[in-house]
């Protein structure tokens, strides 16, 4: 058996994408919801080096789209035809990355093997040594790479709950990367369909690589902090679990998905997978050119006449100096200043990789025994959102908003509260125009990892028709939250998940018809803050858009 961190090989990656379940009474809309997450967490995973997981992510993508999906049951109807096409358009680039991923995968399994193998062949020589010796190996075989550039599975784990002041820095530069990224797109005159289509082409890393300049933000002190953690993790550390590992195993054998041939295959085969509107960066549009004396163009303005000159038994260290001539229109020479970078000297740009060092590992587990990634909390998100809701509240109506965020670093981190079109009554609440939602998630790059609602007269708890709306949400992603907030109640607010099992299987099993009904498991639901995977975090980056109609 291969030691805790050992590389997985294709097999392992391959079978664990292939065990996840399956419901087909579940609608098709949340399983393309599920499937589009996927394809943001891969490409999370791949920009920051993770081959594994990005392989798990991509294969367990096509597995979805192309074997289940294309058999749903409301694959035909009109809303869905759409969102399907797109998906199955998607599986294109899966493949293709899948192919370049495999032989990094299976190299890095091979030599971890001969390592493995070189090390028990020297402790069969060593009599009385070999238990301590062999634990002391298997650190090596970890860490004899430390002063080569980590991948993410490679680098450091760090405990979310102690290391907030990190987590919350992390994730205000991350912010600022992506808005900066997004202002130099559109100055550059990408529109929003042609951005979406970049990054569903697999061609936005490109754009990524081009917009770090323009993004240059880099938050030292943060980059401090990082490198002293891998500094002093970096003896002995093991390499963290992968967000979806489980012990259960599917059939060993595994193929590619095939794309079915009715759908887009024909603009794939033999081309570039690249659309037509799916080229390099434009280029900078040139600097304006600076007029010279020779030029036909009128002439700016005489310079002014220089002062005169002072005694000459005044030291020259002492004359009074003119006035800088304005380099607008003073040609180059060599006593003209220079022109100020971006980042002033004082502050040199730390290396990427250099800030992302390290990795959040695991802080929670399912009842079956799979690996929650972390999510933090802002801890001023409740406020804000009671303050929104304060109006329905006072009107004893229920009010619910959406808690959108990012990847980074193996973590998950809420950054936006969405307050979507809705109707309200005592005890429910209705999102309306959920498409106009979701196009919003797509453009600002942003997962939905949860909800929030009020229960204005109730007390803090899940009702049945909260464990049946939650249930889409932990289907799309098992660290998905859902907050209940009871301010007329002690306690007032509380944080909780599906038990997994039973909770999530009894309510997507459960056919019961009414609102309001009971079930027969009783452990159904759990509280997920601590001990459980979501943190609260001080100082979070936190933005709130509300979508309802102006009154």
């Amino acid at each position: 058996m291969a030691s805790v961190g050992a590389p997985l090989s294709v097999q392992d990656l391959t079978d664990q994408a292939e065990n996840y379940e399956y419901n087909v009474y579940i609608p098709l809309r949340n399983w393309l919801r599920t499937a589009s997450t996927m394809q943001k967490e891969a490409q999370v995973y791949e920009a920051e080096g993770n081959d594994p997981q990005t392989y798990l992510l991509l294969y367990r993508h096509a597995n979805l789209v192309l074997d289940h999906l294309q058999n749903h049951p409301e694959k035909n109807r009109p809303e869905n035809r759409k969102a399907l096409s797109a998906a199955t358009a998607a599986v294109a680039s899966d493949l293709k990355k899948l192919e370049e991923i495999r032989p990094r995968i299976k190299k890095r399994h091979e030599e971890y093997q001969a390592r493995r193998k070189s090390q028990l062949q020297a402790l069969q020589s060593l009599e009385g040594k070999g238990p301590r010796l062999r634990q002391g190996l298997d650190g090596l075989s970890l860490n004899d790479r430390a002063a080569a550039k980590r991948n993410s599975y490679d680098r450091p784990t760090l405990d979310a709950e102690g290391n907030q002041t990190l987590a919350a820095k992390l994730a205000q530069r991350e912010v600022r990367r992506r808005d900066a990224a997004r202002r130099s797109v559109r100055r550059a005159g990408v529109s929003e369909e042609q951005e979406q289509e970049r990054r569903t082409g697999g061609v936005w890393v490109d754009w990524e690589k081009e917009l770090k300049r323009e993004s240059g933000e880099i938050d030292n002190e943060l980059s401090s902090q990082i490198q002293e953690v891998a500094r002093m993790q970096q003896n002995g550390h093991k390499p963290p679990n992968f967000s979806r590992p489980t012990s259960i195993h599917a059939p060993s054998a595994y193929h590619y998905p095939s794309v079915p041939h009715h759908t887009a295959q024909e603009r794939w085969s033999g081309t570039d997978l690249r659309l037509p509107t799916q080229g390099t960066a434009p280029a900078r549009p040139p600097k304006e050119l600076l007029r010279r004396p020779s030029d036909s163009s009128p002439l700016p303005p005489a310079l002014p006449p220089k002062p005169p000159k002072p005694p000459t038994s005044i030291p020259i260290f002492e004359q009074p100096r003119p006035p800088p001539i304005p380099g607008k229109y003073a040609e180059t020479t060599a006593s003209a200043p220079p022109i100020p970078g971006k980042i002033p000297e004082a502050r040199p740009a730390t290396p990427p990789t250099e800030l992302d060092e390290f990795t959040f590992k695991p802080s929670a587990y399912l009842e079956n025994g799979e690996p929650l990634r972390s999510i933090f909390l802002p801890a001023q998100l409740r406020s804000l959102f009671l303050s929104a809701a304060s109006k329905n509240t006072r009107l004893n109506l229920e009010t619910c908003g959406i808690l959108c965020g990012i990847l980074k670093s193996n973590a998950l981190f809420i950054t936006r509260l969405v307050i979507p079109e809705q109707t309200s009554t005592s005890d429910t609440c209705e999102t309306v125009n959920e498409q106009e939602l979701f196009d919003y998630c797509d453009r600002e790059e942003l997962m939905v990892l949860g909800w929030i609602h009020t229960h204005p007269t109730q007390t803090c708890f899940m009702s049945s028709r909260d464990l049946h709306t939650h249930v889409g949400y932990q289907v799309m992603m098992p660290e998905s939250i859902a907050i209940v907030c009871a301010p007329s109640k002690e306690p007032s607010w509380g944080c909780f998940r599906l038990t997994d099992p039973p909770g999530k299987q009894a309510i997507l099993s459960c056919n019961q018809p009414g609102i309001f009904h009971p079930h027969s498991v009783e452990n159904i639901y759990t509280e997920a803050l601590k001990p459980g995977h979501v943190v609260e975090l001080r100082n979070a980056p936190l933005e709130m858009l509300d979508m309802r109609p102006k009154k």
